[in-house]
């Protein structure tokens, strides 16, 4: 993102032009976060993203001629304002950080979350109506029955918890912290937070790298609002040490791969960027030395602690969302197309090795976000994720790095989690048209690329001595 040169006028005019798009941006996520539609109008509440989606473009385009020294105060004003939207309603279209909750609860009680599904009857003595409504409120479709006359807004109650221990320490932090009656805000305030420390996180990064206008590529993105703040989901906290991580691999690989290690042990997606971490270094140990060894150490305690696996749920949810059989679902969307399903998995492994090898090879060891960025937003489009909230992550690789195209991998993901239940091609649809976007900025910015090089000239100038 560059600032064509403006007079005075004209910069104070595109500040205030900004501003107005952010004030437009922020009404259309209110009516967004409030409307109650996932299940009653998913084409609706899709349009109403959409437009949230068109208003971010336009405030982005517009911060493109706005003065270098205005440019991070209006990022950051605008990202806390994007981020208090996500307050104005309680979860719309995610019920996990009722999960969060309920974890968080058991282990202020001294119980692993690892041991015992929500519904089991071993833990009766610490439900209460929020959570686990009765009567006539068990009608709704958001909640899962759990006995007769008893529901929970917890989804799959009856399996363990997926999570993984960091992620679970952040559950029993907020709990800690949460006052009474706090209920589903407590996660929704702690996401705002965290949203908004990323966005200082990622200025401070751009501010000796970079261009810190690109920092708005989050703050400013609805899916930041929407599944960060009002779905509160975790995969945030990730994102945010997943930043600070990457920030500091630039000079100090033993501290940004100990933060790697910890993003990765509160969601396991941060895995994908330690390609990314490793561009341009040749000895691969060196990272591996401090990644593994920092997340053996967050498990410890819950292995000891917990007398089931602390694996929990997670290859029941992969074989559930179709990763493991692809024909049972719509991953791997796009290669389905070209390939048999059973080459699906094969293809994607293949793939990502290549793709991996490539980065830690040729990558850029100043910009190890940009690796980053290739391998994640690669690994999306070849295994076509039906979560919108898994891109939190590629939405902050592509405020690191600038390249925006990328872009399209988070609108595929809503456009696939809202549209999905009624339109059975969404998903090949929409990761097909951000495959595109893909390809189309890298053409553009290698014309350009092409463009601005010197041509060389001949020198046909006689040699000394020779004369022509």
């Amino acid at each position: 993102m560059t600032r064509p040169a403006a007079g005075p006028v004209r910069a104070t005019a595109a500040t205030a032009t900004t501003a107005v798009l952010l004030t437009a941006l922020v009404t259309a996520l209110v009516l967004t976060v409030r409307e109650d539609g996932y299940f009653t109008d998913p084409v609706g509440l899709f349009g109403l993203n959409a437009a949230c989606w068109a208003l971010f473009a336009a405030a982005v385009w517009s911060l493109r001629r706005v003065p270098t020294r205005h440019a991070a105060a209006l990022v950051l004003a605008g990202g806390v304002a994007v981020a208090l939207t996500g307050l104005v309603a309680p979860p719309r279209t995610s019920t996990d950080s009722y999960r969060y909750a309920w974890d968080g609860r058991v282990q202020a009680a001294g119980i692993s979350p690892y041991d015992h599904a929500p519904a089991d009857p071993a833990l009766l003595p610490y439900r209460d109506t929020w959570l686990f409504p009765t009567g006539r409120a068990c009608g709704k479709p958001d909640l899962a029955a759990v006995s007769e006359g008893v529901c929970t807004r917890i989804n799959r109650p009856r399996v363990h918890t997926i999570y993984p221990p960091a992620g679970e320490l952040y559950f029993l932090l907020v709990h800690a912290l949460s006052p009474d009656g706090a209920r589903h805000k407590a996660f929704q305030a702690g996401g705002a937070v965290i949203a908004v420390a990323t966005t200082l996180a990622l200025l401070r990064v751009l501010r000796r790298r970079g261009d810190p206008r690109t920092a708005a590529y989050w703050a400013w993105c609805p899916a930041v609002a929407v599944e960060a703040v009002n779905n509160a989901h975790a995969d945030a906290l990730a994102v945010l040490l997943s930043v600070a991580a990457l920030g500091l691999t630039v000079r100090h690989r033993v501290r940004g791969g100990a933060l790697l290690g910890l993003a990765t042990a509160v969601k396991l997606l941060p895995a994908v960027l330690l390609p990314g971490a490793l561009s341009g270094v040749r000895r691969v140990r060196d990272a591996a030395a401090v990644l593994l060894p920092a997340a053996a150490v967050l498990y410890l305690p819950y292995v000891l602690l917990s007398h089931s696996s602390v694996l929990g749920y997670l290859a029941g949810y992969a074989d559930e969302e179709g990763y493991q059989d692809p024909s049972a679902g719509t991953r791997y969307a796009l290669l389905r197309l070209l390939l048999p399903d059973s080459w699906a998995v094969p293809a994607v492994v293949a793939g990502m090795l290549a793709v991996s090898a490539y980065v830690i090879r040729r990558g850029d060891p100043e910009r190890p976000w940009s690796g980053a960025l290739l391998v994640t937003g690669t690994a999306f489009l070849l295994t076509t994720p039906g979560y919108s909230w898994y891109a939190l992550l590629v939405i902050a690789l592509v405020a690191l790095d600038g390249r925006w195209e990328w872009l399209g991998v988070a609108v595929a993901g809503a456009a696939v989690y809202l549209t999905g239940r009624v339109a059975p091609y969404a998903c090949a649809v929409a990761y097909g048209a951000a495959a595109l976007a893909v390809l189309g900025g890298w053409a553009a910015r290698r014309h350009a690329a092409a463009r601005d090089r010197p041509h060389l000239v001949p020198d046909l100038s006689p040699a000394p001595g020779e004369h022509r």
